[in-house]
């Protein structure tokens, strides 16, 4: 085509040699056309410079190429919470090679996610749903499968009901931190977690106790927070301030592991000769600390990644099953070493 004429799926169709319900069928990813005519009709639109109207493909063909993701979360804490930063990203860049855009809002509770799904479900707003933060007997599950919500579930397939779940195993890598700091020395381990009752807390939570009583080690002291940095730094001052204060201390996530950092250098402690510090979910923030962080890691761009290509899956029929990703494993580095001599 040349000039400033529009190019039209009619134009598409002549060019594959086809009818413009075999390129609808080709775009909407529906049966009717052949693998080699739906790749010719693709050809064509690329020669041509044509891509669908996705606003005219929803109201035509009912498909709604948008994908839901609520978090229950201050979009303060969101906005310096690397973890969620990369995941996004992982999920975006499945989304941006089938032309879908994610829907991403903000909610103030359980309640309300539910309402919101809901909304966006029954108005045709959404495809399906990514569902993360599972709480131990979670409201959502009963509430959005009754509205058969398609939706892929991020957590254990124990918290998760009947949504595929994409997760990882928070237990074992729980289990390596706690092998890794007695392996130092370290008999007094504390652990600053998330929100009680927060799935994946829960898990990590259980295991860190186990694994201390199998190792014969002191009862490490848990305290839960909301995962921000000010409430992992009071968490460490009450636990630096104790009489039993820890040799060495595991957060639940970066944030919280490098404001306890502030506070532990704040009091006049060395870090880590007098405590030692481990976070979860390796980040950027881990790597500009001095001391650097030592930190349990994973791929998290790959983790929203996969979350998105299994909510493909489960929109196409084809999906098989809960998906593991890999464990998160363990990254030593400057904030971790042999317990300190007590006198």
């Amino acid at each position: 085509m040349t000039g400033t004429t529009r190019v039209t799926i009619k134009d598409v169709a002549a060019r594959a040699g086809v009818s413009k319900g075999a390129v609808s069928l080709a775009f909407n990813h529906k049966p009717g056309v052949s693998q080699a005519t739906r790749e010719r009709i693709f050809a064509a639109a690329r020669e041509l410079g044509w891509a669908p109207n996705l606003t005219a493909r929803s109201l035509s063909s009912q498909r709604v190429d948008i994908v839901g993701l609520a978090l229950c979360r201050p979009a303060r804490l969101l906005g310096l919470e690397p973890f969620y930063m990369e995941f996004i990203s992982g999920i975006e860049s499945v989304l941006a090679d089938r032309s879908c855009s994610l829907l991403l809002r903000l909610v103030r509770d359980l309640d309300e996610e539910i309402d919101l799904h809901k909304t966006w479900w029954r108005s045709r707003t959404i495809a399906g749903a990514i569902l993360v933060d599972f709480h131990d007997d979670d409201p959502r599950v009963p509430a959005l499968q009754a509205v058969g919500l398609p939706a892929v579930a991020v957590g254990h397939p124990s918290l998760t009901g009947a949504f595929p779940a994409v997760w990882t195993d928070d237990a074992t890598a729980a289990a390596e931190a706690v092998r890794y700091l007695a392996a130092l020395g370290h008999r007094r381990i504390a652990r600053v977690g998330g929100p009680a009752g927060l799935g994946h807390s829960s898990i990590r939570a259980a295991a860190f106790e186990t694994t201390m009583r199998q190792l014969g080690l002191e009862q490490g002291r848990q305290i839960s927070t909301g995962f921000d940095g000010k409430e992992g730094a009071r968490a460490t001052r009450s636990l630096l301030l104790s009489a039993d204060r820890p040799t060495a201390i595991v957060y639940d996530n970066d944030i919280m592991a490098v404001a306890g950092a502030g506070v532990a250098a704040e009091m006049g402690f060395v870090i880590p000769d007098d405590v030692s510090l481990l976070a979860w979910d390796d980040s950027q923030l881990c790597r500009i600390t001095h001391p650097t962080l030592s930190a349990m890691s994973h791929d998290v761009h790959h983790f929203g990644a996969e979350v998105a290509r299994t909510l493909f899956a489960v929109l196409d029929g084809t999906h098989s099953g809960a998906l593991q990703v890999p464990t998160p494993s363990l990254t030593p580095r400057g904030s971790t070493a042999p317990a300190p001599q007590r006198t």
